[in-house]
């Protein structure tokens, strides 16, 4: 059952946010404490968010959660990284089960390591069937890396005849970036966190109409209320297109 928030009309609630989930180091440092454990802190951000869209009737929720750009970091940032990756869906597992979310990813996860790589695939096929929630995280993504292997693919559909050029439009090019296989619509509304006023090269293509929201919430802070307040906003502005 949807869940009515104070004024958030339930009709015209976003089908689908992105957030780019900012803020685990700086959260930490001002504590004193690890990266490790701002990014620690910032997983439990993910299970609340998930949980509140869900039951205010978000459909899709896409979440960039490590980018191409982010091996460049310490390798044993990295690595912790990717044991909390494994840990974290080992653990809410059961929870994505009974809330009937379904978790998929996007990006160049071939190049995950091979443990990583496993986890994610398990939890993909274990929730395949649910429902309620659609996640999608962002794992070893780019978005001018997806443009890019978006036009190889078409580039050799060309090459082999299965494409003639001047059939290539946006609703062709569409259909072959990371989540068109998942049908999965482009984001209304895209939170950012921690203040810093960019897109990061998330969702370059797909953010084209978004609606940017960004807060100085840092992720491991953020909460429902912070989500609620996001829609909000959302539902105050006019959504023109490119029209009058």
């Amino acid at each position: 059952m949807q869940k009515t928030i104070d004024g958030i009309d339930p009709h015209k609630v976003p089908k689908h946010i992105a957030i780019i989930m900012d803020g685990n180091g700086r959260w930490a440092k001002a504590r004193r404490l690890s990266r490790i454990d701002g990014h620690r802190a910032g997983a439990e951000s993910i299970k609340v968010i998930t949980e509140a869209a869900g039951n205010i009737g978000v459909k899709y929720l896409t979440l960039y959660a490590f980018s191409v750009e982010n091996w460049k970091r310490p390798k044993a940032e990295v690595n912790a990284l990717m044991s909390l990756l494994r840990v974290f869906l080992r653990k809410e597992l059961n929870e994505l089960i009974k809330n009937k979310i379904r978790l998929v990813s996007i990006g160049r996860t071939g190049e995950l390591p091979p443990a990583s790589r496993a986890e994610l695939r398990r939890s993909e096929e274990i929730t395949k069937d649910n429902d309620k929630l659609f996640v999608t995280l962002a794992l070893n993504y780019g978005g001018r890396t997806e443009i890019v292997d978006a036009a190889r693919e078409i580039a050799r559909k060309c090459v082999a005849g299965e494409l003639k050029p001047d059939d290539i439009d946006e609703s062709v090019f569409a259909r072959h970036l990371y989540g068109a296989k998942y049908n999965i619509p482009d984001p209304e509304l895209m939170i950012r966190t921690s203040g810093e006023m960019r897109i990061s090269n998330f969702l370059l293509w797909e953010l084209s109409y978004a609606e940017l929201y960004v807060t100085k919430t840092l992720w491991p802070d953020f909460r429902e209320l912070d989500l609620y307040e996001a829609i909000r906003e959302y539902q105050n502005r006019e959504r023109r297109f490119g029209g009058i």
